[in-house]
């Protein structure tokens, strides 16, 4: 069947393709620095699920309906919100899917929980889906309830980070990986979306019927490929009721959707333009999308996860074979988790077997190198003549550092601070770059991605190399 176009323009139109924009941030789903994650790998524990008895105790107070008992007495969890990311280091994000009219209570419990982590150097990524009713211990004194109700009480109690800062910390202390970011959705959004994209072009292998959100009757997913609309695709991923696993098989239709969309908006036909019209559309999708992630980070996130072969995604789904259906003391149906099963799926996507390997951290020569990045120098210090000098000069340097420089020349025009353009997903050159040259400005790097270009760096010199470097 021949591959779908899409006039990314026209999409620029509707509001809701930010959320787009989201899904794909998550899969590869943007500066600064959070603190590496060093050895956390070794030392990882899932913490508390030893503990995760179904027991009507002082020290596991169910959670019924989304609100905790009278008792309980709330403690406001530390806010532990990340900084901006920096570029080169391991990244893991918190999607969460919100029920549209949900949004209408003041404090809805989320209905969709994914994990992504990607990792920059290996070029790997993972993928992995927390069932709604998993039954987990919820930090802040709110003892036991089921994982989706998290959200709910961040936001009744005006935690910090509210709903997005609560639902992190629960699914840290269950899983026991770091989360650096949060993407909130609603469902209508995503619908809404869907269509300003012209459908969304996905296979399926068995024929479900569905129940669309709305007047719309029930109906068939037809088996097959084809082009479908945003009120079908959202049916696709929140049907349950119908499907032999409930929310497990959910879970995995939700994990089809992402990479179909992964596909159709990060296919090289598509994406330049994407890049193109991202700072507008970010700036109107800004207004319904929820999410501690700067547009910087998203664009790079975008940008790497299109360097990243889906073969080299892992995805990964908690399922029954970790997991028991029980009831909790309160009469919820619950699914308690199985730990040692847990963390077998957990370890094959976020361990040195899996996406995690090898970590974001080590000697920045070598993490460079391993890159091998081909770099332009080019100057834009002082007047022409002086040109070929300054960047021979560097080029030697640069080249003494282990840098793979493949050419010199004059910049586009002349530039106070050396500014750093990157043309691919070369992170981690980039940020040795930046050091080297003691770049201290978001205003020095700009992203103009050309997988086709002749370098994947350019260094554009300015005054401040020029009268201030370490160049013998």
């Amino acid at each position: 069947m021949t591959e779908k176009k899409f006039d990314f323009q026209k999409i620029l139109k509707k509001l809701p393709l930010g959320m787009i924009i989201t899904w794909l941030v998550a899969l590869g789903l943007a500066f600064g620095a959070f603190s590496f994650l060093r050895n956390f790998v070794a030392s990882m524990e899932m913490l508390n699920l030893p503990g995760l008895a179904v027991v009507d105790s002082p020290e596991a107070t169910p959670v019924a309906d989304g609100a905790p008992q009278p008792e309980v007495v709330v403690e406001a969890p530390e806010s532990n919100l990340p900084e901006s990311w920096d570029g080169a280091s391991r990244v893991t994000i918190l999607f969460l899917g919100l029920d549209a009219r949900d949004l209408e209570i003041d404090a809805p419990r989320s209905d969709t929980m994914i994990l992504f982590t990607i990792d920059p150097l290996s070029k790997t990524a993972g993928m992995l889906s927390v069932p709604r009713d998993m039954w987990v211990d919820i930090p802040g004194g709110f003892g036991y309830g089921k994982i989706n109700t998290a959200y709910a009480l961040g936001e009744q109690y005006k935690l910090p980070g509210g709903g997005p800062g609560l639902a992190v910390q629960t699914v840290e202390r269950f899983i026991g990986v770091p989360i650096q970011y949060y993407a909130q959705v609603d469902f209508r959004a995503f619908e809404e979306a869907i269509d300003a994209m012209g459908g969304l072009y996905m296979c399926v292998d068995t024929k479900i019927r569905v129940d669309p959100i709305g007047p719309k009757p029930k109906q068939a997913f037809e088996k097959g490929c084809a082009v479908r609309p945003g009120y079908m695709v959202l049916a696709y991923a929140r049907e349950r009721k119908h499907l032999e696993n409930g929310d497990v098989d959910r879970a995995k239709h939700q994990q089809e959707v992402i990479m179909a969309l992964r596909d159709q908006v990060l296919s090289p036909e598509n994406f330049p333009n994407m890049v193109k019209i991202a700072p507008d559309v970010y700036q109107e999708a800004s207004k319904g999308l929820r999410t501690n992630m700067s547009f910087e980070d998203a664009l790079k996130l975008a940008t790497l996860a299109t360097q990243i072969d889906v073969s080299q995604i892992k995805r990964g789904v908690i399922d029954y074979k970790m997991s028991v259906i029980e009831t909790s003391p309160d009469g919820l149906s619950i699914v308690k988790p199985i730990p040692d099963q847990i963390r077998v799926l957990r370890d094959d996507i976020f361990t040195a077997s899996g996406a995690l390997s090898p970590q974001a951290v080590g000697d920045p020569v070598a993490l460079m190198q391993a890159e091998a990045s081909r770099v332009n120098v080019l100057n834009g210090a002082y007047g022409i003549a002086e040109a070929t000098e300054l960047a021979a000069r560097s080029q030697v340097y640069f080249s003494s550092q282990g840098m793979n420089v493949v050419g010199i020349g004059s910049a586009d025009t002349s530039y106070d601070q050396t500014t750093v353009v990157l043309r691919n997903a070369d992170l981690y050159t980039l940020r040795y770059i930046l050091d080297l040259v003691q770049a201290n400005s978001n205003h020095q790097v700009k992203f103009r991605f050309d997988p086709a270009a002749g370098s994947d760096v350019d260094i554009m010199l300015g005054n401040d190399w020029a009268l201030n470097n370490p160049m013998p």
